[in-house]
């Protein structure tokens, strides 16, 4: 990009730094899933070049992040420093720093568990290591723009405040499966939510409607005009809605919503397909998917007719 474009999107640069153990690994993997592109332990004398690499043909240029601790060849947190000022004063990108602190006693416990060695103490004790690193990480940690304590951070905690701090609310919505299917022909793996549609009257015990899908009007009809369909949908509804920003604030890359009716071809298909419309007049993009749509109706897979239908031979 030249250097006298405004920085965008595109054109930050995220230099993730601190002590070890304190959660870089953690951060840059949030960040490659928010869509960064992201390099991690880069020799200093490599920087510049990779700054300044251009975007191959075809490929949309995207913020990246790099990640950079002592073990890094040619650290040197002073000269760091001054790079980082001299590539600001070049323009065209958006450069900050973000550096994860945490306690020693932490740190010490840390290693303790995942029984690792501190890359500055290989033939010492941890909290020799991380008081040696901490010295020589002080000028980046006065430098930086974003400081994250990961003390009392679990895991989920941090990957929570990288998705407050650096992702794009826009855009970081889960991928968003909605999936119709028939129980009698087996349950969907990787749902994150069932719902059983069994409880709406069944089209297919009316010979009219039982060669038809819930993507025909007449069918789609009849579902509707059930007395439990209206209130108990919307409910459905009201649900996924409260539910789909907390599993984004979870993290969660991908979410499946299925619903299931006896063969998966009347009843989950409408309902899945009025869902996924609601979803997307609220903003979202599900990806729509009808499992048994095209399997063939079997009368010995919908269980027994109601009585109605009994009575009247398979009439309704």
């Amino acid at each position: 990009m030249s250097g006298q474009v405004s920085p965008s999107a595109e054109s930050r640069l995220l230099l993730v730094t601190g002590l070890s153990g304190a959660g870089k690994s953690t951060v840059l993997k949030v960040l490659e899933d928010l869509g960064w592109e992201v390099v991690d332990n880069l020799p200093l004398a490599l920087l510049e070049a990779l700054i300044d690499a251009p975007v191959k043909r075809g490929e949309t240029e995207r913020p990246l992040a790099i990640g950079i601790d002592s073990r890094s060849r040619g650290f040197r947190p002073a000269l760091l420093v001054r790079r980082i000022k001299e590539l600001r004063e070049g323009g065209g990108r958006d450069i900050q720093t973000l550096f994860l602190d945490c306690a020693g006693a932490e740190l010490e416990r840390r290693f303790s568990e995942t029984r690792r060695r501190h890359p500055l103490a290989e033939d010492r004790p941890a909290a020799d290591g991380i008081a040696r690193e901490r010295e020589m990480m002080e000028p980046l940690r006065r430098w930086a723009e974003h400081v994250v304590d990961t003390t009392n951070y679990s895991s989920n905690d941090l990957q929570q405040e990288v998705r407050q701090r650096f992702g794009d609310a826009e855009d970081d919505n889960p991928v968003l499966n909605i999936l119709s299917f028939g129980f009698a022909r087996g349950l969907p793996r990787n749902a994150d939510l069932v719902f059983d549609m069994r409880y709406l009257r069944n089209p297919h015990w009316d010979p009219k409607l039982k060669p038809g899908t819930g993507l025909d009007p007449d069918v789609a009809a009849y579902v509707i005009a059930d007395p439990a369909y209206e209130d108990s949908v919307s409910q459905i509804e009201k649900l996924i809605l409260t539910l789909l920003p907390r599993y984004r604030a979870e993290g969660k890359s991908y979410v499946t919503i299925a619903f299931g009716c006896t063969g998966g071809r009347h009843r989950s298909v409408h309902v899945a397909s009025r869902v996924a419309r609601t979803l997307r007049d609220n903003g979202y993009e599900p990806v729509l998917t009808h499992r048994n749509l095209d399997s063939a109706p079997q009368d010995g897979l919908e269980g027994k007719p109601p009585p109605a239908a009994r009575a009247s031979g398979g009439k309704r």
